[in-house]
């Protein structure tokens, strides 16, 4: 539709091609999530969706060579969504349930693996390679869904914080075995197969794990004392250097950017950070996700030429969504019956499982880039088969994840009337000594504050803007003006 006017601008210049199609992407997607807004579906469906709609298979407003340009977008989104995934890698709420979290994680990742990979290649018989690594991203599980409803619904409780560690955990797992597949998976089509090429991937994940946790130390060195523009700068100037290390050794950095985020915040305990990263990300993971939408290849849906045994590959998504979704429940349901969580946990687990986008939408567009360049046709002709079903397959579940999640919430008790009831349990004696203790404290605290002078705390409109961004209580009324200004003060005098 527009190509001639792309060719004229492109003959003087690229640079007005490229910013135009990167505006036409972030002003779609805007509008998009309108209407999905209506609907109550999650913005990565939108986003999805849009891509779709401006790529060459309907109106073709985004030229290919300008999507295809914009291959780091996707580490960029990545370590913006693994950094995130750190902050509920609490070491705090781990401990509340041990090692039972790690046996759950464990069955319900790979017992989604297994199911998958069993359908792909002994059932479709679509290739080992390509059942390796789709069994590999079976395992992955998108956190911002599920977080996203457990704020909405204020739930909490045994389920919410077993959930939190389950997910944080799974994608930890999910990232090591995508690692390992697509090593395997370009053994098994090249030379042969052996033990190295199962070990050093492994090997360079620990690395990226090593530097992630060195960096998230050097993050919170860096961070005291900074103003709010200093402090965004320095967390993306270390993601981004993450970002570079792992594309030098041709590794994911979602490991080391996830290792970074978790060490940060449990030494610092600083969750003001990831707000403000919050508030800086959203363009990049739409133009990432808008950027995936383009590449999802329609006409590769009902085509049986890069598939083996003519299984078109619509076909593969809808199994590859019903055998995943059916192989995280089992998994989970087992896992809390091996290590006796009650009822309400092990019956609904599964169902708050079920979203899959942001990292295994991530990682097939890097495993596809990965067999795109291999000199093997076969190999490359995987990529592009590889992230139509996992893309497919993923606005499935965007649509009905949310929905399963807040579903299994309100089953468990973890918010609603269940939850009311665990609510107005009885509250322990009052102790009168400490009672008044606290109240003297308050009165401190008030005469304090009427002392000091708000003019010495001065602020510039960029961290004035921030704050009220970032302060919930404005949104929902919970807080005085008092304690507001005090926890501005507070965070004035940090810098």
């Amino acid at each position: 539709m527009l190509d001639k006017f792309y060719e004229q601008l492109a003959a003087v210049s690229p640079v007005p091609v490229v910013i135009i199609c990167v505006a036409i992407m972030l002003l779609a997607g805007f509008l998009g999530t309108r209407i999905t807004k209506l609907l109550k579906l999650p913005n990565v469906t939108a986003y999805i969706l849009v891509g779709i709609l401006l790529g060459p298979y309907c109106l073709d407003l985004v030229p290919s060579y300008v999507s295809e340009g914009m291959d780091f977008i996707s580490d960029i989104a990545l370590a913006f969504i693994a950094f995130s995934v750190g902050e509920y890698f609490r070491f705090s709420t781990l401990k509340k349930n041990g090692g039972k979290v790690v046996v759950i994680t464990l069955f319900e990742a790979l017992v989604a693996s297994v199911l998958v990979f069993i359908l792909t290649f002994f059932i479709l018989r679509l290739g080992l390679a390509f059942s390796i690594i789709l069994a590999a991203l079976a395992s992955a599980t998108a956190p911002a869904s599920t977080m996203m409803t457990i704020r909405q619904t204020k739930a909490h409780g045994d389920f919410v914080d077993t959930l939190f560690s389950v997910v944080a955990l799974d994608d930890v797992v999910s990232l090591m075995a995508y690692s390992v597949a697509v090593s395997v998976a370009l053994a098994t089509l090249g030379s042969g197969f052996s033990a190295a090429d199962v070990l050093i991937p492994i090997g360079w994940n620990v690395m990226m794990i090593a530097i992630g946790i060195v960096f998230g130390l050097l993050l919170k060195f860096l961070m005291a004392k900074r103003s709010t523009d200093n402090r965004l700068i320095v967390s993306i100037a270390l993601l981004f250097a993450i970002c570079g290390v792992g594309a030098a050794v041709d590794v994911s950095p979602l490991l080391g950017c996830m290792a970074m985020g978790t060490v940060y915040i449990n030494i610092s305990g600083d969750d003001k950070l990831f707000k403000q990263l919050n508030y800086f990300s959203p363009p990049i993971l739409l133009l990432f996700f808008v950027k995936s939408g383009i590449g999802f290849r329609l006409d590769s849906l009902v085509s049986t030429e890069n598939v083996a045994a003519g299984v078109p590959l619509i076909v593969v998504g809808i199994l590859y969504f019903v055998v995943r979704l059916a192989g995280k429940y089992v998994g989970a349901f087992a896992g809390c019956a091996i290590v006796k969580k009650e009822k309400k946990v092990r019956n609904y687990l599964g169902m708050a499982l079920a979203p899959q986008a942001g990292v295994a939408i991530g990682l097939a567009a890097l495993g596809a880039r990965v067999l795109e360049g291999s000199p093997i046709p076969a190999v490359s002709s995987m990529g592009p088969v590889l992230e139509t079903v996992v893309l497919s397959s993923s606005i499935l579940y965007e649509l009905i994840g949310p929905a399963l999640a807040k579903l299994s919430l309100y089953l468990s008790g973890s918010y609603g009337k269940a939850a009311e009831t665990l609510d107005e349990a009885p509250m322990p004696a009052a102790n009168p000594a400490r009672e008044e203790e606290v109240a003297s404290l308050k009165e401190q605290l008030c005469a304090i504050q009427k002392q000091l002078s708000v003019k010495e705390y001065a602020r510039s409109p960029e961290e004035e803007a921030f704050l009220e961004a970032t302060d919930p209580s404005e949104e929902e009324g919970g807080e005085t003006s008092a304690g507001a200004e005090y926890n501005r003060r507070k965070f004035i005098n940090k810098r």
